[in-house]
């Protein structure tokens, strides 16, 4: 008998095929050959019949150069910090495409000279916040804090009042964030009540400014006092505010969520928040306040460390002039919108016999904002043992297990997506289906 191994197709000849070789053009050369190199070993382990090796390779190539996957976040937190915060809107992703290639970022075409770095996101945030004199943006808010600290403290104090020690993402705390910029921490009050007198009395020559943080990823209740930014603003020193959520102006949906156009009304010298938030953009720090300190900041020798891209700076523009980006249209989806959606999903679903039904849930902002908002939302309820099988599937469907179900929360869920979200439970319906019948 011929050994088959001698019949398995070289590596030249299957990479020479029209599809493999177009699929080296959009996924890389070496990641297509390594592929091949696989399924090359599964057929001379008998596995794989070496006819079938082209047709393999075909089926076990990824569909695009990156590890990241498509999510449909089913979850509803509108701003899920491990889905990749704020989804981008169509104007923003447009944006990016054209930032993808040579672009005028920093040059004017009608002089022929240079020109201002991201001019037009910087104008566009400037608009967007007419309270500031002067707006700066870097990679992200704790970049903006420790540029902060370092061009305006340097190794001198920082006024934080003990009940904004936040701990953010991954560890990540802002005493240790601002002290390795040089400064020094002096804590002021206690952890449920600082006063003004507090800060009057911390106040020394080596104070560099007062820094009020918002705890926007908990809640303290109960016996508790803090001070506003009206009340700081006239103890004669500077005061920074960081906002977090990265929220512009007031929204009624938010009361008690700080903006940046109020914090700067009341007396802030300078703002710090997120842009991919509630703001509802590309992941980046901005920098609003008075013209002297921006312009401080802007200068700072680590400032170049922390600038943003071409790609973040029309994302960023796009995001402030287009339309209402996804977060916006899900915290402002009516509750009514929501139940006649989940109605319609929920019975086409059952009529074709798949074990699906109305939920009511809660949706929640996410991203450390707005930790005691829940917005009344409605969504899928599906078997509890099938979520696993939904984020594994394709696309990946990701919802929360509660009370023995699997809630797909319709909030943050864009109606473009109703088709994909049906697909994705009728395959796992489908698949779960046909092991039964195989085991019988």
């Amino acid at each position: 008998m011929s050994d088959t191994r001698r019949h398995v197709p070289r590596t030249d000849a299957v990479l020479a095929h029209p599809q493999i070789a177009h699929a080296m053009c959009v996924l890389g050369r070496a990641t297509v050959k390594a592929t091949v190199a696989a399924v090359q070993e599964q057929a001379r382990a008998g596995r794989v019949a070496p006819d079938e090796v082209v047709s393999v390779v075909l089926a076990s190539l990824p569909e695009r150069a990156t590890t990241l996957s498509p999510v449909v976040n089913a979850t509803g937190v509108l701003v899920h910090t491990n889905l990749g915060r704020a989804p981008l809107s169509r104007a923003a992703r447009d944006a990016i495409d054209v930032a993808t290639g040579s672009t005028d970022v920093e040059f004017d075409l009608a002089t022929g000279a240079r020109a201002r770095r991201g001019r037009g996101a910087l104008a566009a945030l400037a608009e967007a916040v007419p309270d500031a004199e002067a707006v700066h943006v870097v990679n992200n808010n704790a970049a903006a804090l420790l540029l902060t600290a370092m061009a305006l403290a340097g190794d001198a104090d920082i006024l934080l009042s003990r009940g904004e020690f936040v701990e953010i993402g991954d560890g990540f705390r802002i005493p240790e964030l601002l002290g390795a910029s040089g400064a020094r921490i002096r804590e002021v009050g206690t952890t449920n009540r600082t006063t003004l007198e507090d800060y009057r009395r911390a106040l020394g020559e080596r104070t560099a400014f007062i820094l009020k943080v918002h705890p926007s990823n908990f809640v303290v209740r109960g016996f508790t006092a803090s001070v506003s930014v009206a009340e700081l603003a006239t103890l004669g020193v500077p005061v920074v505010v960081d906002i977090g959520s990265g929220l512009l102006r007031p929204h009624p949906l938010l009361p008690n969520e700080p903006d940046a156009a109020s914090t700067l009304r009341a007396g802030a010298t300078l703002v710090t928040a997120s842009g991919d938030k509630l703001l509802g953009g590309p992941q980046c720090g901005l920098l609003l306040g008075s013209a002297d300190v921006v312009e401080r900041l802007r200068r700072h020798p680590v400032a170049r460390a922390l600038r943003v891209d071409k790609l973040t700076l029309a994302a960023l523009e796009a995001t402030l002039r287009g339309p209402a980006p996804p977060v916006t249209v899900a915290l402002e989806t009516k509750e009514d919108e929501l139940r006649v959606r989940a109605e319609r999903l929920a019975k086409t679903l059952a009529d074709e016999g798949i074990d699906a039904e109305v939920v009511r849930c809660h949706s929640a902002i996410g991203g450390g904002g707005a930790p005691d908002v829940e917005l009344p939302s409605w969504g899928i309820g599906v078997p509890a043992a099938w979520a696993r099988e939904l984020r594994t599937g394709s696309p990946p469907v990701v919802g929360r297990v509660r009370r023995g179900r699997c809630v797909l929360d319709l909030r943050t869920v864009a109606p473009d997506d109703d088709a994909r979200l049906l697909a994705a439970v009728r395959a796992v319906h489908h698949r779960r289906k046909g092991e039964r019948t195989w085991t019988s």
